[in-house]
């Protein structure tokens, strides 16, 4: 089993250097200021999120797929995307890009069928055994919807089906225009539901009641459906279905059409609501999802934003509670704004925080921002942390390490990426991470794992500082480079910058701090009980039977009961 953790010594220097100017560094399209979008490079939509192991993870519409496609120009048609992104959190700032789902390649055995992977839902479970199961829907374009199985967040993940779970010869789905944008729960019993549906008015419809939305009880294996699918009736309803619990009851989140409302007071359900704008976001409430008279319209509870600024594009959220907060994923076309490509269409998902009322079902009306959330939590330095956790950056791309046998040197972010996950990174390419606490001892010690020649700076608190450390380096294979630091410049809370100043075929891998006091040993055991053996995957889900494939975290106690960590390649 090749060893990805080979020890190499680093040149220091920490004196006489020439400070590098704004001007040389990459463009940063997000701010360092900002919490929004996630992403400051990939193009995502469609958010839905679930928390495991105190991380959120978020998981959307690769938009990304279609943008280089179209080589970076014109409009986003979605008819290139076939795969989904995935990123997780465990302080609402710092995201981990665990790259994409290949749902093309996993539901090859639909033939034509298949079509497009867009708008996922995402839930799970635990069982009585204590296994775990992870349900993924996606729209395949607008005619149906699929599902995707793993038995862990970042899969690997595999389709039940060789044709797609819902379409039009499902009971109860007919007459529906868009079977598409499907919206996962499973409630305080255990139970499953489904939500989705879409499109323009049926002919026996209106606008106020297009009649496309459509909801279904799940039976326990939450693949098949337990009984026909009903009629949600949602009042303009465009697109965009979600479902959450609150205090027992049912809630129902939707896109609205781009429709007049002169017919609202027609309504009777409206009570004190207004007319909702056109594509806004809006909700409705039930404990009886199967009857179409049990629903109640609460009302609009994001404005349209006009994608800040960008029209009137619409729009697609999930709510999401983490930790005693609820927050709200959503997409906007920020980052293509910031970009100014002259495409269109390209979309990035944001999270703001949301005010509901659980014990009464409600949602206050909020506005989206550039801001975004404040961190939840602090980065650990002294912990092992992938190149792929940033906050914002300039000038990255991703590339899969094994290249799933197509040799590349551009990731397509598209079906040639997986969770095997690095950074190239060239010549002024940087990345940031928030809220890193160096408690208050402070680091002795930095260990970068990387491959290429190269200078990176570290600096703290802003881009254009001093730099507090300096390694260079040079290997051909993935290595560590260790430098040794003045723990009174790395202690207390700091927003940390690595900055390529020179970079030739530079790989970024992991990093991490050694805390100063501490007696942290280097290298790998030769032998070692397996007793006292662990392994994680990237993202610190432990792994009982070490069946995983990629990189793995493996975390050992030698004889003298000195825990070492250590990153290698599993191919379990």
């Amino acid at each position: 089993m090749k060893n990805f953790r080979l020890t190499l010594a680093a040149t220091i220097m920490l004196a006489a250097f020439t400070k590098t100017s704004a001007q040389s560094l990459a463009t940063n399209y997000k701010g360092t200021g900002n919490s929004n979008p996630i992403s400051p490079c990939v193009f995502c939509a469609d958010p839905t999120a679930l928390v495991c192991d105190g991380r959120v993870y978020v998981y959307g519409t690769n938009d990304h797929q279609q943008f280089l496609h179209n080589n970076k120009q014109g409009s986003n048609n979605y008819g290139n995307i076939r795969s989904l992104v995935v990123f997780s959190s465990d302080d609402m700032v710092n995201w981990t890009f665990h790259g994409t789902i290949d749902v093309g390649k996993l539901c090859t055995s639909w033939g034509w069928r298949f079509a497009a992977s867009w708008a996922p839902s995402v839930t799970w479970r635990e069982t009585e055994n204590g296994q775990r199961e992870f349900f993924l829907y996606f729209a395949n374009s607008g005619g149906s919807i699929g599902v995707l199985t793993a038995s862990a967040p970042t899969g690997p993940w595999t389709s039940p089906f060789s044709k797609p779970f819902i379409d039009d010869t499902t009971p109860g789905v007919k007459p529906c225009n868009w079977i598409f944008d499907p919206g996962v729960l499973i409630d305080d019993q255990g139970t499953g539901w489904i939500a989705f549906g879409g499109g323009d008015p049926q002919p026996t419809g209106s606008k106020l009641m297009p009649g496309n939305s459509r909801i279904a009880k799940l039976k326990p294996s939450m693949i098949q459906l337990d009984g026909s699918a009903v009629n949600l009736p949602a009042p303009y309803l465009f697109e965009a279905s979600e479902l959450n619990m609150m205090n027992g009851r049912y809630v129902y989140t939707y896109n609205t059409s781009w429709s007049d409302r002169d017919d609202w007071n027609s309504y009777p359900g409206r009570g004190g609501n207004a007319a909702p704008s056109s594509c806004s976001m809006c909700y409705m409430v039930t404990d009886t999802p199967l009857n179409p008279d049990t629903w109640e319209y609460r009302g609009e509870y994001v404005p349209n934003e006009g994608n800040f600024g960008m029209g009137w594009g619409n729009n697609h959220t999930h709510l999401q509670k983490f930790g005693n907060d609820y927050y709200l994923f959503y997409h906007s076309t920020l980052l293509e704004q910031s970009m100014n490509t002259g495409a269109s269409g390209f979309r990035s998902i944001g999270v703001d925080k949301a005010t509901v009322n659980e014990e009464t079902q409600t949602i206050n009306k909020m506005t989206l921002t550039k801001s975004g959330v404040s961190p939840v939590g602090h980065m650990n330095p002294y912990t092992l942390q992938q190149a792929e956790t940033m906050a914002t950056s300039g000038g990255v791309s991703y590339e899969d390490f094994s290249n799933i046998n197509k040799p590349t040197s551009i990731s397509t972010l598209g079906n040639d990426a997986s969770q095997n996950l690095q950074l190239n990174m060239k010549a002024g390419a940087w990345t940031m991470m928030r809220s890193v606490d160096f408690g208050n001892n402070g680091a002795k010690t930095f260990t970068l794992t990387a491959k290429g020649n190269g200078r990176l700076e570290i600096r703290l608190n802003s881009k254009v500082a001093t730099p507090a450390a300096i390694v260079e380096f040079s290997s051909a294979t993935m290595a560590e480079h260790s430098v040794e630091l003045d723990p009174e410049q790395f202690k207390g809370l700091k927003n940390v910058f690595f900055l390529f100043t020179s970079a030739d075929n530079v790989m970024f891998d992991a990093w991490q701090f050694t805390e100063s006091g501490t007696n942290a040993i280097k290298g790998i055991p030769q032998t070692q009980d397996a007793s006292q053996r662990k392994l994680f995957t990237t993202d610190g889900r432990r792994l009982s039977n070490g069946h995983h494939r990629g990189m793995v975290i493996e975390q050992v106690t030698d004889a003298q009961g000195t825990r070492r960590t250590f990153k290698r390649a599993n191919g379990k």
